[in-house]
């Protein structure tokens, strides 16, 4: 899923053993490996199950648990993922060693298994809310989320409540998963809830039975991902995306129900979720319908901060051009925006109004650039009604499912390289990330590259086949801004 870091990352599980292969540790570890991550592993019980049922459980001695957690601290695990703890006595214990531990703590509050049978007794599930307090995400599905909370889970209201509740118990994020809700809606809903965040996370339901160790699978993906430093938003989505891909190509075993696959590689932009306000009704949710760019890809893309530049582009043929001015009087806005559309209406081309969506509809733009914080306010149900095209800057994994729930025109990505021009809370994506991001999305939507791309660089990002560079001076600084439009697009055709 990931590429392999500089040097070995690792994470630990803290689980039982599946005889049958499919969910805790063994899940676990395949999922690490699948992330570039060495797997460490303490095992608080042995099970004998198989798909007809949980036979037998051993559990391991706090003696013998205490021993492995001692032992593994010397290989400093950047996250961890907690599974089957089975009573109060093993999840005390661990508890207990977790109020040392500085890095993340996934936890999938495993308390039956899919097969059938207790792995979590009663004085266990009394005493769990003591865990919260370390526990970075709780991954519980609807029943375990019912048993937690004591409450009944039958609408997405009871979900939100569901999560609200878990939070005062103490956790620092939960989400809830929709595997079990509404099992004939051909979505799959689950809920994101912390003190800053709340959301829905709509992706396609994956019809198959073979569905053994889908929660240890998505929480030691997201165990992963936080080990390789992303943020906790990004990681729920690439483990939603890791447990979807699973799914799909999941096969039974003989005449039995399997588990989980874990093939590992790049996911399709069929498994990438689509992020919805958490105010939205996630069931009956209308996606935006936008139109697509009359000329794809959108290939050389200044971004340009006056009228005058926006005309000298577009008279040389630029296909794609967008006008971004802050913080200008209203009347000196409005002749700028009026004088930009004046020019595309002359000479052609594909006219992108940054932020000022209302101007961009008054004067009959041809689309119109947010970036993630303007998707807070702009109303984007009125930008497609009016006909306008729309495209949104991407930074991470959770800003990318979040653009991919209004399906808009074209999708920005960067910054690819620093860059001195604007301030970003965002370190250099890299032209690693660039390539899984076109990888992934190029199918779908035309893709901008933008970021401290020069003409030195511009090669190697065209190599991608990201189809389209946007420079904020590489044209506007050029001694000879013809000549400089006229190497970028020689990179961009070079690799076509």
């Amino acid at each position: 899923m990931l590429s392999n870091p500089s040097q070995t990352l690792t994470a630990l599980t803290i689980a039982g053993s599946d005889s049958s292969g499919g969910a805790g540790i063994q899940a676990d570890l395949a999922t690490f490996a699948n992330f570039n991550v060495h797997g460490l592993s303490v095992i608080t019980a042995l099970t004998a199950q198989n798909p007809q049922g949980v036979h037998r459980v051993s559990l391991s001695s706090i003696e013998q648990i205490t021993a492995e957690l001692n032992a593994i601290e010397i290989l400093k695990p950047a996250a961890i993922k907690i599974g089957m703890l089975a009573n109060s006595e093993i999840l005390n214990s661990v508890n207990q060693w977790l109020n040392q531990q500085p890095v993340p703590v996934v936890c999938d509050p495993v308390m039956s298994a899919t097969s059938g049978g207790s792995l979590l007794d009663n004085n266990g599930i009394a005493d769990f809310k003591n865990l919260l307090n370390n526990i970075t995400l709780l991954t519980p599905n609807i029943r375990e989320a019912e048993i937690l909370t004591g409450t009944n889970i039958a609408t997405v209201e009871d979900i939100q409540l569901a999560a609200d509740n878990l939070l005062a118990m103490g956790a620092d994020s939960v989400l809830i998963t929709g595997g079990h809700f509404l099992e004939e809606s051909d979505v799959c809903l689950d809920y994101f809830k912390n003190a800053e965040q709340q959301y829905w996370l709509r992706g396609k339901r994956i019809a198959t039975v073979n569905n053994h160790g889908t929660g240890c699978t998505l929480s030691s993906a997201i165990a992963a991902a936080l080990a390789h430093g992303y943020e906790l938003i990004d990681a729920v989505v690439l483990g939603k995306m890791a447990v979807s891909q699973g799914l799909s190509q999941a096969q039974s075993i003989g005449n039995f129900t399997g588990a989980v696959a874990h093939p590992g590689g790049p996911c399709r932009i069929e498994f990438l979720p689509e992020i919805l306000p958490a105010n939205a009704h996630p069931l009956e949710y209308k996606t935006p319908a936008f139109s697509r760019c009359t000329t794809e890809p959108l290939g050389v893309y200044p971004v340009v901060d006056s009228a005058d530049w926006v005309e000298k582009c577009l008279a040389e043929g630029v296909p794609t051009v967008q006008l971004r001015v802050k913080d200008l009087p209203e009347d000196t806005l409005r002749e700028l925006v009026k004088q930009s559309v004046a020019a595309q209406q002359k000479y052609g081309g594909q006219l992108f109004i940054n932020d000022y969506w209302q101007l961009a509809i008054e004067y009959g733009a041809y689309g119109v650039h947010l970036g993630q914080e303007d998707l807070d306010t702009a109303d984007i149900h009125q930008i497609a009604e009016a006909g306008l095209r729309l495209g949104v800057s991407n930074h991470a994994w959770y800003e990318i499912a979040r653009a991919h729930a209004i399906k808009p025109s074209y999708m920005a990505i960067g910054p690819i390289y620093s860059t001195p021009t604007k301030v970003m809370r965002f370190a250099p994506q890299g032209l690693e990330q660039l390539q899984e991001w076109v990888d992934l999305l190029k199918s779908e939507y035309p893709m901008t590259a933008i970021g401290g791309i020069n003409l030195e660089r511009a090669p190697a990002v065209a190599k991608s086949g990201v189809g389209s560079i946007a420079v904020v001076r590489a044209v506007t600084e050029a001694a000879d801004y013809k000549a400089a439009i006229n190497e970028l697009n020689n990179s961009l055709q070079a690799e076509l």
